[in-house]
């Protein structure tokens, strides 16, 4: 999992090398601390001796309760390690019934993995919420102040259990910058103050909405941004509606507006917006360069001159007070706000002379995008959006798919940011799964010195992983990263567990029993340590799994995957690997004829010297 690149890639490294880590340490206390510690605690002790002894006789009546207690509870697991042996050799006599099972299991967890919903990260309330704001075109920067006031009343007096501050900013967005343009940031209280569900940041939204939607004098969208602030603006999915054809400009509007009309009609896609500037009225100046010419007017002096009176133009600097400041020249207001201002402008010729600008240029009025729009090379629209409760990023996704394949031939799409992320880590999670199952493969290749028990225990992984998709789609949880690293885990943690009776059962036989009894014996034996450290382990990922306030959806979505894995690693897989261990040993291992250093009767010994 550490070299595995990309943004999919670093979440990995960051969990693998804490695992890595972990384990090591754990490896040396068990090889050094651990005997030791046995050696200086686990003596034996007669506990009614120890009772009476104490010092404190308070504590009499306490420890001979903790003893009866745990007599009791010896009493009802060993009854119940019975009944798991007798289980167990019923299986063992009754071996292509259970393999049958076996089978229907995993057809079983292909067609959950194939249905569970994608996703790339889960959903985190970051304490923030945005605001986008965008009106009409040619609306004025008075009229977007007035929306955002608007806005900024909403939620500081009706979501005041919620929002803590409002700071907005008129003129610019997250789609450009005009005063047509708008947006806001919302800090909300601290997290502890917001347990209710309906204080989270994604129900704050989704009443934001509802409310914004009543505003007629421009469109205002609520959204959380996205888990990983470096890729895109908000959580949801990140569109590039290209134009591949060269079909222009007024038909890429087109196909995106009809994309849009049919985005607000699929249950699978909420808030889709498009994350541009529309169109305005722009005012287009042709120059007839061949009269420039004639009349010696050069071209930089026009665009020059153009460009200082509408615009603005460094001259030179000047000092005062002390300091150096900055000459900038234009045009006065006045003189700079309707197209018949340019009738006023002079450009001067190459012969110093002051020539109209009107005697070589006419102008008039047209329609076009206030910003060139590009994405590998396309022209490209962005379009924004977010799944609804109940589905997910990757559903949302897969619609707009469909959706974009019904637009004009010509007429493509790209994803970016979060979405173009989640493309990969779905790519490569094929890959991830093979590689992690070829180490655990190879390692125990090595520790056994044998290919074919390494298969035994390979065939118990699949009922880990059925236990956390499960989980997951019980609580409504995507296959996402943290998802992918749960399953990962336990992998490790199901291998650890048909570790520890296949190692009893290879001792047994190498002591001299037959194969049979001697897995019947390592089940039983080793079912007090399989349960006491998978309930640990469990109870260990619990708070994970009931997680709330900052950074709990990853906490969550990886502690529902284990802790679901971890249930069916152990009581499931606990009656499948003796039968696993068994039918591999039978059907791929020659029988010995000698066994543990014994030989039969008439085996010929050779002598030295013979």
């Amino acid at each position: 999992m550490a070299f595995f690149g990309g943004s999919t890639g670093v979440i990995y490294r960051q969990f693998s090398v804490t695992v890595i880590a972990a384990m090591l340490l754990s490896v040396v206390v068990a090889l050094v601390l651990t005997p030791v510690l046995c050696a200086s605690l686990l003596k034996p002790v007669d506990q009614r001796v120890a009772a009476q002894r104490t010092d404190l006789p308070v504590l009499r009546p306490f420890l001979h309760w903790f003893n009866r207690f745990f007599a009791r509870f010896n009493s009802s697991f060993n009854g119940l390690r019975d009944k798991y042996h007798a289980m167990v050799g019923h299986m063992l006599g009754r071996k292509l019934r259970y393999l049958a099972v076996y089978v229907i299991i995993l057809a079983a967890l292909g067609l959950l993995f194939q249905r569970m919903p994608t996703a790339y990260l889960p959903d985190e309330d970051q304490g923030l919420m945005l605001i986008q704001a965008q009106l009409p075109s040619g609306s004025t920067m008075e009229q977007t102040e007035q929306v955002l006031a608007e806005v900024r009343t909403y939620l500081l007096e009706d979501e005041k259990d919620v929002v803590e501050s409002v700071m907005t900013l008129s003129g610019r967005s997250f789609a450009g910058a005009g005063q047509n343009s708008g947006m806001g940031f919302v800090r909300l209280k601290d997290w502890a103050l917001r347990d209710d569900p309906e204080l989270k940041v994604k129900a704050l939204a989704n009443r934001a909405m509802a409310r914004f939607a009543k505003i007629r004098n421009g469109r205002v969208f609520a959204f959380a941004p996205p888990a990983v602030s470096e890729l895109g603006t908000s959580a949801g999915f990140d569109f590039q509606l290209q134009d591949r054809g060269g079909l222009g400009h007024a038909k890429l509007m087109e196909a995106r507006n009809k994309l849009l009309e049919m985005a607000a009609r699929d249950d699978r896609l909420t808030r889709v917006r498009p994350n541009g500037m529309d169109d305005v009225a722009q005012y287009r100046i042709d120059v007839d360069w061949e009269k420039a010419g004639a009349l010696g007017v050069p071209i930089d002096s026009i665009h020059n001159t153009l460009s200082a009176a509408f615009g603005s133009a460094y001259v030179n600097d000047f000092i005062q007070g002390g300091r150096v400041k900055r000459v900038y020249v234009q045009a006065d207001a006045e003189h700079r706000m309707l197209p018949n201002d340019l009738e006023r402008i002079y450009v001067r010729n190459s012969a110093g002379a002051m020539t109209p600008f009107t005697a070589f240029a006419t102008g008039y009025w047209t329609n076009g995008s206030p910003k060139l729009e590009r994405f590998n090379a396309f022209p490209a629209m962005n379009i924004l959006g977010e799944a609804p409760a109940g589905k997910s990023t990757g559903e949302a996704m897969q619609a707009m798919e469909e959706i974009t394949a019904r637009l004009p031939s010509g007429i493509g799409f790209d994803w970016s940011g979060l979405s173009y992320q989640e493309r990969m880590a779905t790519s490569q999670t094929g890959l991830l799964y093979a590689f992690s199952m070829i180490v655990i493969f190879l390692c125990l290749a090595a520790l056994y010195e044998s290919w074919t028990v390494p298969i035994a225990i390979m065939l118990a992984l699949p009922l880990g992983i059925i236990g956390g998709i499960i989980a997951s789609m019980l609580r409504g949880f995507p296959n996402d990263v943290y998802f992918q690293i749960g399953l990962l885990t336990v992998v490790g943690l199901t291998t650890k567990n048909a570790i520890l009776i296949v190692q009893f059962a290879i001792a047994k036989v190498k002591e001299g029993m037959d194969l049979v009894p001697a897995t019947l014996e390592a089940a039983r034996l080793r079912l007090r340590p399989i349960v006491m450290t998978s309930l640990a382990f469990g109870f260990g990922v619990l708070p994970l799994a009931m997680a709330n306030g900052a950074g709990a959806g990853a906490q969550t979505a990886i502690g529902t995957g284990v802790l679901g894995g971890m249930v069916t690693a152990t009581f499931l897989a606990i009656f499948f690997i003796p039968l696993f261990y068994v039918g591999v040993v039978r059907l791929f291992e020659r029988k010995e004829p000698v066994r543990s250093g014994k030989f039969p009767a008439d085996a010929v010994i050779p002598v030295e010297g013979d």
